[in-house]
Order: C-alpha cells, then sequence, then structure tokens
C-alpha cells in the first residue's frame, strides 16, 4: 500500500520556508504539485459499522513516520494531488455513495501561521502567505486561539474567477476548495488526510465565493457518527455557530471589514455540498488541461496525462533540490501573536 509524506525546505517560520508532498513507494519518486497530482478522491471501497475502510493509509505528516517503503517523488502540492483514487483527468469523480476525500492539511488546528498552498508557483508548494514583505498571522479573535479546525484545501478542485457561482451570484476565488476538518487530533502542516465530506458553507470574502467544506479525518474514533451536517449541530453544539463567527471576523484585526455569507449563513447539506465540490473539480480539469485561462496559475505536473503542463520527474525533483535544505529551528514567531484580539460584534 502506498501513502503520502512531506518534504520541508528551509526553516518554518521564514519567507524561504517550503513543504512539497510526495508519494511513498518503494522506488525513489520526484514531487507531486498538491494541487494537481494528488487525486482529490479518496479510495473507499467498502463501509462498515466503524465507517469508511480505506485502500491505504494517509502519510503521517512531518517529522513522523509512515508504514510506507519509502519516499516517492514530489508532487505539486494542491492541484495534482487526486482527489479521490487516482491521478489523471481520464478518470472523473464518481460520487455514488462515495463522500472521501484527500485534503492536504495547510494549517493544523489552534495555530496562528497562515499557511497556504502557493498555486502560482512550481509544484504549488505549501508556504506562509505575506503581506507587504511581512510573514502573516492571523489573530486570536477571543475567545478563539489560531485556527479553530484542521484547514487545508481539496486537491484536483478549483473555484473559477471567471465563473459566475449560480448560489452566490460571485466568481471564484482563484483557489482549490477549502476544507474544516472537525476531528479530535491536530494534524500537521502538509499532511495529507482522507475526510468525509459533512456540508458546507458559502462565505462571500471581498466579493469572491469562498466555499468551506465541513468535513472529519475517516480515522477519527467518531467519524462513523458523523454522516451529515446535522450530525454536527447535534454532537458538537456551537461549533458551526463558531465557525461562522471566526470566518466573519477573523480580517478584522487586519483593518478590513467583516465578511459576508450567502444563504444567509446557514450550512448546506452534505448532497448540496458533493455538488459543489463535483464543480469545482470539472473547473480544475479545464484549468489542467489547458482550456481556460490559468491567470498565472502553475499547472505544471508530475502525473496527469492528458494536461500539456505534465514534466518530467527529474524536472520537479530539481525545483526542490534547487531550494535551501530543510532546518530543524524554526524562526522566532512573533510574541504578540499571542495576543488575543477583542472586537466588538455588529
Amino acid at each position: 500500500m502506498s501513502g503520502f509524506s512531506s518534504e520541508e525546505r528551509a526553516a518554518p517560520f521564514t519567507l524561504e520556508y517550503r513543504v512539497f508532498l510526495s508519494e511513498c513507494r518503494r522506488s525513489a519518486a520526484p514531487p507531486r504539485p498538491t494541487v494537481h497530482s494528488f487525486p482529490g478522491l479518496a479510495s473507499r471501497p467498502n463501509l462498515g459499522a466503524c465507517g469508511p475502510r480505506l485502500a491505504s493509509r494517509p502519510g503521517r505528516g512531518l517529522g513522523s513516520s509512515s508504514r510506507s517503503p519509502g519516499p516517492g517523488p514530489a508532487r505539486p502540492s494542491h492541484f495534482t494531488c487526486p482527489a479521490r483514487g487516482r491521478d489523471g483527468v481520464g478518470r472523473r469523480f464518481s460520487f455514488t455513495s462515495r463522500d472521501v476525500f484527500h485534503m492536504v492539511v495547510e494549517v493544523p488546528r489552534w495555530s496562528n501561521a497562515k499557511m497556504e498552498i502557493a498555486t502560482k508557483d512550481p509544484l504549488n508548494p505549501i508556504k506562509q502567505d505575506v503581506k507587504k514583505g511581512k510573514l502573516r498571522y492571523v489573530a486570536n479573535l477571543f475567545p478563539y486561539k489560531g485556527y479553530i479546525w484542521n484547514y487545508g484545501a481539496i486537491p484536483q478542485t478549483w473555484e473559477d474567477p471567471g465563473h459566475d457561482d449560480k448560489h452566490t451570484g460571485c466568481c471564484g476565488d482563484n483557489d482549490p476548495i477549502d476544507v474544516c476538518e472537525i476531528g479530535g487530533k491536530v494534524c500537521a502542516r502538509g499532511e495529507i488526510i482522507r475526510v468525509k465530506v459533512l456540508g458546507i458553507l458559502a462565505m462571500i470574502d471581498e466579493g469572491e465565493t469562498d466555499w468551506k467544506v465541513i468535513a472529519i479525518n475517516v480515522d477519527d474514533p467518531d467519524a462513523a457518527n458523523y454522516n451529515d451536517i446535522n450530525d454536527v449541530k447535534r454532537l458538537k453544539p456551537g461549533y458551526l455557530e463558531a465557525t461562522v463567527d471566526w470566518f466573519r471576523r477573523y480580517k478584522v484585526p487586519d483593518g478590513k471589514p467583516e465578511n459576508q455569507f450567502a444563504f444567509n449563513a446557514e450550512f448546506k447539506n452534505k448532497d448540496f455540498a458533493m455538488d459543489i465540490i463535483k464543480s469545482t473539480h470539472d473547473h480544475w480539469r479545464a484549468l489542467v488541461t489547458k482550456k481556460i485561462d490559468g491567470k498565472g496559475i502553475s499547472c505544471m505536473n508530475t502525473t496527469v496525462s492528458e494536461s500539456p503542463f505534465k514534466c518530467d520527474p527529474d524536472a520537479a525533483k530539481a525545483i526542490v533540490d534547487a531550494l535551501p535544505p530543510p532546518c530543524e529551528s524554526a524562526c522566532t514567531v512573533p510574541t504578540d501573536v499571542d495576543k488575543w484580539f477583542h472586537h466588538q460584534k455588529n
């Protein structure tokens, strides 16, 4: 069985820091683009009383071991990692009784560093967002500490900025679709996990549609108890309300207005979420096969056979090898990151 692993370059909390993803297998393999080369849709052979049983286990994340035989090639981070089971655009999503997807973890729960998939960089590594030359950290909005879920994205999806969403009336935000994972484990940055989709929230961020998928890690001990958004309301009372509150206000400390929501900030159910994910996957297919202008997005990949952007694995490896080596000692995080931000709600 094969899994996924991550490879760091440079030191965390620096401008040079990058996380590349790769597939673990018997022979050495090059890095893969996070977005394009990993499948979004995860294998789900059968369901038992204990929830989904998957064909392979996800990588364990940074600084931890995997049961897989060895490191594989780096993949482009968010676009090429298959959303479900296999690489390539020739295999369309099949959504019959299937609700388990790969999620690339960008930000572990409780952390503040605003890590994100660099869609315009070759191989789409994860890196820390920068504003006016400074690394970005989200504020601790009282009573929250950093991000209140494991936060990341489903690979092989894209919210098309040229597509006017019929539900929101706004175009996409030019990124893969975001995921809030609500399980009990704090995941690692760069970890690829399998998540069960439960519902979705439609945020409007500065006039752009920014969907937020609500999901749970299939390896969570309680995953079998969660099958739709109403289960979250019942079993984690207040969590969804806190999610809306967090997304509404998280940019206020930076001097920006509160975010808005479609549907009166109502969470839509699993079926609705699956339709949205399929739509974003279709947009990604058009992007990676050059049927639409990517407007600066790097579609370089190592696995999508029908993509004109597919590159030789050695070329991908050379990109990673040219960067500074990993550094175990992270740079100091500014002390004000730990402060609470108090803001009067409207």
